[in-house]
């Protein structure tokens, strides 16, 4: 068993089955206060890099770049292409579509909240979302460009040239690839999703229905809160997919791919929670739409818990009020480039 396996077994051992109910199956008070153990309710304003500052310029310019699809080669992916800020903050397919129409290899993550995860990818091979924003544009199968190309293209853009200027005020030159990778990660920084969860564990006990109040106490019994835990409920550990027996789906190797460790072999960051409901397909390679049951397998897989239809139901009663409220983005009216660097690269 590996450290990872080894340290969800323990905890598991030492909650699933042991915990008084009583201790969460009180008062409100109560269960908010045991919920506070477990999380955090999200910032009231984004969080920014001390490197990579906020302000409305840069922020204005990553949102630009997060919808134009100049960054790939063939004019037609953007970062909106996978994260889709209408959506669930993704495309809701199992593999994402990518240049020539090819399929990535694991199912995309949400973009909502993502800043505030320990690291980014599911492999957690990016430390932030300003390392992850630098990587698809480059990705053969996602977005095929190269620091040249989207260069090139930036450059021939009058405006938005003056707009990296303006972002980052005194630096020579502005608009680099380093600079355009920062400013769509302020811009991501931006996408919180404060749900009425976060209004319960910040004292308002009518803030969720008694249904959902049920699901949280069978969440935290069941020991869910292992894993999924802090600000995001998830993406704040890295755990091994399968500590009781491995998903018969998973073929996956995890980080071991990058970090060649054994111990790695399966694990993965854990994914947050906050607005599952709209983020299916789940798992790292999408496999389950239905999210009863992919509550279900993670309880048995992870756990060793059997959950009935109606435990799994509570729960996911529960996991729905994390659904947050999206901001209001308005779409971008993005800048006309010549005709000489505007054309596709079609290899």
């Amino acid at each position: 068993m590996n450290r990872f396996a080894a340290l969800v077994f323990v905890s598991a051992i030492s909650l699933t089955g042991f915990l008084p109910n009583d201790a969460i199956a009180g008062s409100d008070a109560e269960l908010i206060e045991s919920a506070k153990e477990y999380f955090s309710p999200l910032p009231d304003a984004p969080e920014y890099k001390q490197d990579n500052p906020g302000n409305a310029a840069k922020i204005e310019l990553g949102k630009m770049l997060y919808f134009d699809t100049r960054l790939s080669s063939s004019n037609v992916f953007s970062c909106n292409s996978c994260h889709n800020l209408a959506l669930g903050g993704v495309d809701n397919s199992s593999f994402s579509i990518g240049h020539k129409w090819r399929k990535g290899g694991r199912n995309a993550p949400t973009v909502f909240n993502a800043s505030l995860h320990i690291a980014q990818f599911w492999d957690g091979r990016a430390a932030d979302v300003e390392e992850q924003a630098g990587g698809p544009v480059l990705n053969p199968v996602e977005m095929n460009a190269s620091e040249d190309l989207v260069l090139k293209r930036l450059r021939s853009i009058p405006q938005y040239v003056d707009m990296f200027n303006k972002a980052y005020p005194g630096e020579k030159p502005s608009l680099t690839y380093k600079n355009m990778a920062k400013a769509i990660g302020a811009f991501e920084r931006t996408l919180l999703t404060p749900s009425r969860f976060d209004d319960f564990l910040k004292g308002n006990q009518n803030a969720l229905t008694s249904a959902e109040k049920e699901g949280l106490a069978l969440f935290i019994d069941t020991s869910c809160v292992i894993c999924h835990n802090g600000v995001t409920v998830g993406g704040q550990a890295y755990q091994k997919f399968g500590v009781f027996k491995k998903p018969d789906f998973l073929t996956d190797k995890g980080r071991f791919d990058v970090t060649k460790d054994e111990d790695d072999m399966y694990v993965f960051k854990v994914p947050s929670l906050r607005n599952i409901e709209l983020t299916y397909p789940y798992f790292n390679n999408g496999a389950v739409w239905d999210l009863n049951e992919a509550v279900k397998i993670m309880a048995s897989v992870q756990l060793g818990v059997e959950l009935g239809d109606q435990d799994a139901g509570k729960i996911v009663t529960f996991l729905k009020s994390l659904t947050g409220e999206k901001p209001v983005i308005t779409l971008p009216s993005l800048p006309p480039a010549t005709v000489s660097t505007a054309r596709p690269d079609t290899n």
